[in-house]
């Protein structure tokens, strides 16, 4: 299945180059939803549109990606401590994407989600162990069926203390696979500045918390096999 998927979509493995990306536009070209389905907490915080309201004091910000944002966003609210999450787009170039536009490999975003938690770094560290350990990240520009640089694996951090926990924690975690038999990391670790254009851009409502409104819904994540402990 893998190579028959790759056959189809290997074209879109390939990452866009910033001056050749969609141009995108300067505002969202679609309403957002602002209230977290299962955590009934404010998605947007300083983002929205209207009425921004800063994200509580005691919070810290974190983007991560791992395929399709449905399964990594629900993998992501489960975790103690979480405030609230969101599907979005995030690493590319074209502002303000559309989900179209991301499927279609041209704007260089990655399918991701905004994790916004409290507790510092036991809370992350959480997040990272789930994270690493319920995907797949020595894909490259793939998770599972799902082929092009929108499904890539990455991290995007907005401290330097969250950088350094998740290189340790790629590090720890990449020892696992190796002891597994498994094979070598691909995930982009970055400051979210520095990804794309440095910006997250909260996806369409119909997107925001899928799996909880369609429980059976699809999802390519769960257990990979290869624990991760930090």
């Amino acid at each position: 299945m893998w190579q028959m998927m790759d056959l189809l979509y290997g074209h879109k493995k390939q990452m866009v180059a910033a001056a050749d990306a969609l141009p995108g536009r300067e505002a969202y070209p679609y309403p957002l939803a602002r209230e977290h389905l299962v955590l009934g907490t404010d998605m947007l915080g300083p983002d929205a549109p209207a009425n921004p309201t800063p994200w509580p004091e005691d919070t810290e910000e974190i983007i991560l990606a791992g395929g399709c944002f449905w399964g990594i966003e629900r993998i992501a609210w489960q975790v103690s401590g979480v405030h609230t999450t969101s599907a979005g787009y995030a690493g590319g170039f074209t502002p303000h994407p559309t989900y179209d536009e991301v499927f279609s490999a041209r704007t260089g975003h990655a399918e991701a989600v905004r994790v916004i938690y409290r507790g510092g770094e036991p809370t992350l560290r959480r997040l990272l162990e789930e994270f690493w350990q319920q995907h797949d990240p020595t894909t490259a520009m793939r998770q599972g069926n799902d082929v092009g640089t929108e499904y890539r694996s990455a991290v995007y951090w907005t401290t330097p203390a969250q950088g350094e926990l998740v290189r340790a924690s790629a590090a720890a975690y990449q020892e696992a696979l190796r002891e597994a038999g498994r094979g070598e990391i691909t995930t982009e670790l970055a400051p979210l500045a520095e990804a794309g254009c440095g910006v997250y851009y909260t996806a369409e409502a119909e997107h925001q918390q899928y799996l909880a409104r369609n429980p059976m819904g699809y999802c390519n994540h769960g257990f990979t096999g290869v624990a991760c402990r930090l």
